[in-house]
């Protein structure tokens, strides 16, 4: 499927309206692996990662009928997606640390503590990297994703997730922090 032809998409989507099976199942296929690494980034394993994909599927499905095929399928089935998996993050009512301390983000960010070296996730295969990101608390892994994958702004998470911005920048900051510090222990058993 030419993704990138209007005319394909417009096609496939509206087929997909009809009911018509195999275009569903194109579409599904389609997705799937692309959705699924969305999902694992969020979740602590790969049957929760199913559940977030399966159940924004659904969602992407039920809202099929109301794209309007600007802009690319795309990105519109990953903003579901994305939408969906914070969703799941907050049904799960995981604890977010409560910080507002500007004075606390400078210190985790001051020269004393390294930031996490770009190049060296640049040199992290995605697998690992994936499985550091799972290793975090779900505040942590939230905040990460939205802010370093996602793009969105601290202003933006905090509205989404119902925290400030202080606990936002606070929580990326640690994530980073226990990022570093997963992949120096990974680093050790590799040398071992």
């Amino acid at each position: 499927m030419n993704f990138s032809d209007k005319a394909d998409v417009e096609r496939l989507v509206d087929e997909c309206i009809n009911g018509n099976r195999k275009s569903q199942e194109l579409f599904y296929k389609s997705f799937y692996s692309k959705m699924m690494v969305v999902c694992m980034r969020y979740s602590i394993n790969t049957e929760e990662a199913k559940d977030i994909l399966h159940d924004g599927f659904i969602k992407i499905f039920n809202k099929l009928p109301g794209f309007k095929n600007e802009g690319s399928l795309e990105g519109w089935v990953r903003r579901i997606i994305v939408n969906n998996a914070i969703d799941h993050v907050r049904r799960k009512k995981e604890i977010y640390i409560s910080y507002d301390n500007t004075n606390l983000v400078d210190n985790i960010n001051s020269e004393n503590n390294e930031e996490i070296n770009e190049q060296m996730l640049v040199k992290v295969k995605a697998e690992l990297l994936l499985r550091l990101i799972q290793k975090l608390t779900p505040a942590y892994r939230t905040v990460f994703n939205m802010y370093v994958i996602e793009n969105y702004s601290h202003k933006e998470i905090a509205e989404i997730l119902g925290i400030n911005i202080g606990t936002s920048k606070s929580n990326l900051a640690k994530a980073k922090i226990k990022l570093r510090e997963f992949y120096k222990e990974y680093e050790y058993e590799i040398e071992r």
